[in-house]
């Protein structure tokens, strides 16, 4: 996508929630030895979470972003300063304690080991607290008279304290609004949220097989799972499927796969946040997209996400190989496939 498509999205809003950021500290290590003392090649600590994450591209890419979740006070210091480095607006919600840290403990042969914490406690309080500041976000939007260019994007894990329900709450809060609400969470959290349902939605493959009920080991599989997410509502269907490249549904169009060209892994923890990120982006800026903008919006989403895994941190939308990644980004349409499961019928 060029210059001109970056600039369309001046005005489009964003709010990126995450419920439990974190300090991330990533080490570099030739090699992980369980039980034995390890020596780092490299480290760096910096702030993050999925929302976060996700913001950081949205604002290189031209959007005004506003941050907000949970975020404790005892060391709100760091994320402050990062935020007024990158751009970003920050509306979090202040509670007692200090944000988590997380480890990502990265090989020379791409493996990565993550030990993530388990974040901090949110009262009913506080979350009534977050209620107001995202109701506050949306009135500005729709004061503005055009909430259609704007989204929200709750993503990320849970913190001690929030329930799957209050989440998928929070994402019915949005949509009642008529405001898009992309959602990319886990576990529970995630069936809870489909339930909504959100806008859009970008699980990794293990996700959605446990909410589709069957193994996604086939394109026939994975695009049942995919017709079954835009039946139920959602405009805008995501898997992430490794090696099988990237998935994309929505309804009345066909179904799109995109492969990156392989990549030297020097760590993946960013990739999926800036996939999302970066279609978010596409969609903002082409809210009815003609078949050949919808594989220009793929094809630099996939690129971008495969230019995160070469570094630490998101995807940099201005990185001088980005041009050749998606020169070398494959994008076919899948032959359609039945809907009906191999398994029970989603509700």
């Amino acid at each position: 996508m060029n210059d001109n498509t970056t600039r369309q999205a001046a005005g489009c809003p964003v709010l990126c929630v995450t419920l439990n950021p974190a300090l991330d500290m990533t080490i570099g290590l030739d090699s992980l030895v369980p039980g034995k003392v390890n020596r780092a090649r490299s480290h760096h600590l910096e702030a993050a979470g999925k929302g976060i994450n996700v913001a950081r591209v949205l604002a290189t890419l031209g959007h005004p972003v506003t941050l907000s979740g949970f975020l404790g006070a005892d060391n709100q210091a760091d994320f402050e300063a990062a935020f007024a480095e990158w751009g970003l607006s920050d509306a979090f919600e202040r509670v007692a304690g200090a944000t988590r840290i997380n480890v990502k403990l990265g090989e020379a042969s791409g493996r990565v080991t993550d030990i993530n914490g388990a974040g901090m406690q949110v009262d009913e309080a506080a979350f009534t607290r977050l209620e107001a500041r995202i109701d506050d976000w949306i009135d500005r939007q729709q004061a503005e008279g055009s909430p259609e260019r704007c989204a929200v994007v709750i993503a990320g894990s849970l913190p001690p304290g929030v329930s799957s329900e209050q989440l998928a709450s929070l994402v019915q809060r949005v949509r009642t609004r008529h405001i898009a609400c992309w959602l990319d969470t886990s576990g529970t959290a995630l069936e809870a949220g489909l339930a909504v349902p959100p806008s859009g939605v970008k699980p990794n493959e293990q996700e959605l097989a446990l909410w589709a009920g069957e193994p996604l080991e086939s394109d026939a599989a994975r695009q049942r799972a995919l017709a079954s997410l835009v039946e139920h509502g959602i405009e805008q269907a995501l898997i992430s499927a490794g090696p099988e490249g990237v998935l994309w549904a929505s309804p009345g169009a066909e179904t799109l796969r995109a492969r990156p060209p392989r990549m030297r892994v020097v760590s993946t923890v960013c990739a999926g946040d800036t996939l999302l990120a970066a279609m978010l982006h596409g969609v903002l800026c082409h809210p009815t997209p003609t078949a050949a903008m919808r594989e220009r919006i793929l094809r630099h989403a996939t690129a971008l996400s495969a230019e995160a895994v070469t570094h630490p941190g998101p995807g940099n939308p201005a990185a001088p190989e980005l041009e050749t990644l998606q020169q070398h980004t494959s994008i076919e349409t899948l032959a359609s496939a039945e809907v009906a499961t191999a398994g029970e019928p989603r509700p």
